[in-house]
């Protein structure tokens, strides 16, 4: 397993950072490789990326997910990678975003990359990319408020029977 990780404050509320991450369609607007993800329900999505040449669609499961401090996910099926993105205040308009990504690279192209390190400064890039495209925006695209337990969602805009109490 291969691992590439880095950090950058973004000048945003922590609120507003962790928001615009949870609109996972934005992602191919700061995400190199990545052609687009779709949301098929609170827990699941659907990606196309194109990395190196090599074009991938997998499924991702969210298996945590906390307002405000993190969301972690693995991909469901053959190619085994996850991650994790924290949140954390720096101060009242500053957010510090941490990104981890764990995969099992395949192929010569991606054992070199993961030999190399050069998955760190991809990640690292994704990042600025983020930081970038949240405070030239300035304000979040939307939010899911929602918690994932061990897959499990809880939305916030559900009460106990499932149902959206504001009907």
């Amino acid at each position: 397993m291969t691992t590439a990780q880095s950090t950058i404050d973004v000048d945003v509320p922590l609120s507003t950072a962790y928001n615009q991450w949870t609109q996972l369609e934005s992602f191919p607007h700061f995400m190199s490789g990545v052609e687009s993800v779709t949301q098929l329900d609170d827990a699941r999505t659907h990606w196309v990326t194109s990395i190196g040449g090599v074009t991938r669609e997998f499924d991702a499961q969210i298996t945590d997910q906390v307002p405000d401090d993190h969301v972690t996910w693995h991909s469901v099926g053959e190619l085994d990678q996850g991650g994790t993105v924290a949140f954390e205040p720096v101060g009242p308009e500053t957010t510090r975003v941490s990104l981890t990504l764990d995969w099992d690279p395949s192929g010569f192209a991606e054992k070199a990359g993961a030999a190399l390190q050069i998955d760190d400064g991809l990640v690292r890039g994704d990042l600025e990319r983020f930081k970038k495209f949240i405070e030239e925006r300035g304000t979040e695209e939307g939010g899911w408020r929602g918690e994932i337990r061990g897959g499990a969602s809880t939305d916030p805009t559900q009460d106990a029977t499932g149902l959206d109490p504001s009907i």
